[in-house]
């Protein structure tokens, strides 16, 4: 008895180390209208046990459970039977916690599901079986699909997982899987887009959701849940030099400690690792200083890598305020050769260089399309400045990946844009630095989000 009783304690140890706050994984579902995202998680949470009996009652439409409406919160989107705005969901199992956004399929609501995908560790791609041509083995996927795909692939979406739905509802599910499979391995490929899974599923009945469904479709791999609980965190930029945008100034002028400033300086690390110590910039006024102290969220002294809230005081008063980032030092120029050469001595290079023209992809998300000679307010980090489009160099075919030549986008497109800011501003590619390498426009006379940015 107590052998058991310390295995179970073992066990349960076990899990609460594997599920703590850093190893929950943030996803979320997207893919085509009517694809069964909202069911798909409804599915998640009954099946996983993370709906309360009261909760569950409460959606319960002629006798039957509308796992829908677990997700579909807003009275629009019930009267509708559309998801329109993002909404999270959290659960747990034994191995993991999640944190699930439904993103809208509406064409019309793309900007909701770039905002949910921009902090999302992995996303779910929806295909539903029914909509397509699945006895053609060259079949076409739905626009949706592919725009879905490639938005996710675009914002660094660490993983990616298509999920083929509603198989249980066609004439034959596994030659309806394989060609279906087919299409979307072809593409990925063609796309660049790399999948960690796919996996036939059916919401509505539970199929391969939480629960095995074995041989169906000719599929022995695992679960979607055991593919999700198996999905990578998206890593942290910490490898890359010091980048802290400064979000909130926070003074306590009233210390009497002099050593070192008296203002912490609050945001969440873009990229590297604060430590006491290290020495820093300040953009855009360029003033030089170093590291005093760094505080985690709660306060507590401590070195605060990319990804985590942290306030940082330096060893002087220096004027930092809201919108400013606290940057890694330059690197030093290489000393002179000899001492009588008279040379110019080189300048200190950037940690992180500062640059007024931007050549990006934009997905734009305005009703107005996107045309050379507009301004827009660009919001990097947390500074604004003004953005004018410069040109529009083509968009991307979603259908064909093609590169096409354009004028302008039109809502909801993707294309190569270059911009020209009215201040530089310290932007690195998106491919490189997830926060440094994106912006987003905004309206100047609506205050509409308008478009995402991402630094090529």
């Amino acid at each position: 008895m107590t052998t058991n009783l310390i295995a179970e304690t073992s066990v349960v140890a076990g899990a609460s180390v594997r599920n703590d706050h850093i190893s929950a994984l943030k996803f979320i579902t997207c893919g085509s209208v009517d694809d069964g995202k909202s069911t798909l998680i409804g599915r998640l949470l009954v099946d996983s046990k993370a709906v309360l009996q009261d909760h569950l009652a409460g959606v319960q439409r002629q006798g039957e459970t509308d796992l829908a409406l677990l997700t579909d919160g807003l009275s629009a989107e019930r009267e509708q039977g559309i998801t329109i705005d993002v909404a999270y969901r959290y659960f747990a199992t034994e191995a993991r916690k999640f944190i699930i956004g439904d993103a809208p399929g509406h064409e019309q609501y793309t900007r909701n599901m770039v905002t949910a995908a921009s902090s999302a560790d992995a996303a779910v791609v929806l295909v539903d079986a029914t909509k397509l041509d699945w006895q053609n083995p060259g079949l076409q996927l739905l626009p949706q699909t592919r725009r879905h795909s490639l938005l996710a692939h675009l914002l660094r979406v660490h993983s990616l997982v298509f999920a083929v739905n509603k198989l249980d509802a066609v004439e034959d599910p596994a030659l309806a899987w394989k060609h279906i499979q087919g299409a979307l391995q072809a593409f990925a490929q063609a796309a660049g887009i790399t999948v960690r899974a796919t996996v036939p599923v059916s919401a509505l009945k539970g199929w391969n959701v939480v629960d095995a469904h074995a041989g169906w479709c000719g599929y022995d791999g695992p679960t979607l849940l055991q593919v999700l609980e198996e999905l990578p965190n998206t890593p942290a930029d910490t490898a890359l030099p010091l980048a802290f945008p400064v979000q909130w100034v926070e003074k306590f002028s009233s210390s009497s400690d002099t050593s070192q400033g008296r203002r912490v300086f609050w945001g969440r690390v873009a990229a590297g690792s604060f430590a006491p110590g290290a020495a820093v910039q300040i953009f855009p006024s360029g003033q030089l200083a170093t590291v005093a102290q760094v505080l985690d969220h709660a306060r507590r002294p401590q070195d605060v890598p990319a990804g985590t809230s942290a306030g940082i005081i330096l060893d002087r008063e220096v004027d930092v305020s809201r919108g400013d980032w606290i940057l890694a030092a330059p690197t030093a120029a290489a000393a002179p050769a000899t001492e009588d050469d008279f040379g110019d001595t080189p300048a200190a290079t950037p940690a992180w260089p500062a640059s007024r023209e931007l050549h990006t992809t934009v997905a734009w998300m305005d009703d107005e399309p996107l045309v050379a000679g507009r301004v827009y307010w660009a919001l990097h980090g947390h500074r604004w400045v003004k953005a004018k489009v410069k040109a529009v160099v083509h968009k991307l075919n979603i259908n064909t990946l093609a590169e096409e030549p354009s004028t302008q986008l039109d809502p909801n497109a993707i294309g190569h844009v270059q911009l020209v800011l009215q201040e530089a501003i310290p932007a690195a590619a998106f491919g490189q630095a997830r926060i440094l390498g994106s912006l987003i426009l905004v309206d100047t006379a609506s205050h509409k989000t308008a478009g995402a940015v991402l630094v090529n």
